[in-house]
């Protein structure tokens, strides 16, 4: 292999990065080469193409990057996520957040980076308790987030027994059907009770405009600023902000506090802000 050839690899690469990074925001920077080249691979071993050169010139030079995109950005998507992750949040919610809520409306979530469906099942979790102590109490949640492959896998609600670890017992027994795969591996299956609470969508936090209803009571935004540069960390706070309720909450992650600036927003707690106007 040439340095010649090297370098047109690379230079392919990086137009590609360039071109995930301006439809979704995502940093993809040099220094990160080799995640990119795995994750890339993953692709190359899908089509059963020889090789990730082979890979960069059908995608770039060949007429596949439209059919392709979304698959790479599947691929470079980080999707780390957990039930009851940064739990002090959820008991933020019930301890604070809840008790302002006025009766007769509908108690409205927006998990805006849901991953696989951890975070959103968390928080129909923790809200069908609350309804418990509060008869007349409903709510609704939806979850986005950019990986069809991911949201696909939330509307499933199926998870394997390392993935429902952080699930206190009693909430397994009560939201949790146990069953089993084709080859007899335990598998868990959130409730149809809370599924039927629960929507997905595939949404970029990079468009103009977002198709989820404003006034909501809550936002999710957690662990997903860290990906973007600074403009667009404020882009994405400030058009999520348009989406909340006055005195609605928006949830960071916890590195993510000195980031979540817009001047409608006021720190309540650890990466906890309320929307003041």
């Amino acid at each position: 292999m040439t340095t010649g050839t090297l370098e047109a690899d690379r230079v392919l690469q990086k137009k590609l990065c360039e071109i995930v990074t301006s439809k979704t925001g995502i940093q993809l920077p040099e220094n990160k080469r080799t995640m990119i080249e795995g994750r890339l691979r993953k692709r190359v071993r899908a089509l059963g193409v020889r090789d990730l050169r082979t890979y960069l010139s059908m995608v770039m030079n060949d007429g596949m990057l439209d059919t392709e995109l979304p698959h790479i950005i599947n691929v470079m998507t980080t999707n780390k996520t957990d039930f009851f992750r940064e739990d002090a949040h959820f008991d933020y919610l019930v301890r604070n957040v809840l008790p302002e809520h006025a009766a007769g409306r509908p108690f409205k979530v927006w998990s805006a980076a849901s991953s696989s469906g951890e975070e959103a099942y968390t928080t129909a979790m923790v809200l069908t308790e609350h309804a418990k102590r509060k008869p007349g109490f409903t709510y609704s949640i939806i979850g986005t987030d950019l990986s069809t492959e991911v949201v696909r896998k939330a509307r499933k609600g199926i998870y394997t027994p390392e993935e429902i670890v952080d699930v206190p017992d009693d909430m397994q027994a009560l939201y949790m059907e146990q069953g089993h795969d084709s080859v007899g591996r335990p598998l868990s299956r959130v409730v149809k009770q809370l599924r039927d609470r629960v929507g997905f969508a595939q949404m970029n936090l990079m468009d103009k405009a977002y198709p989820v209803e404003k006034n909501l009571d809550v936002v999710f935004l957690r662990n997903v600023l860290i990906y973007f540069d600074e403009a667009t960390q404020h882009q994405v706070v400030s058009s999520v902000t348009n989406h909340l309720k006055p005195g609605g909450y928006l949830f960071v992650g916890h590195s993510e506090t000195s980031v979540a600036s817009d001047p409608r927003l006021v720190q309540k707690s650890a990466a906890v802000f309320r929307k003041e106007a």
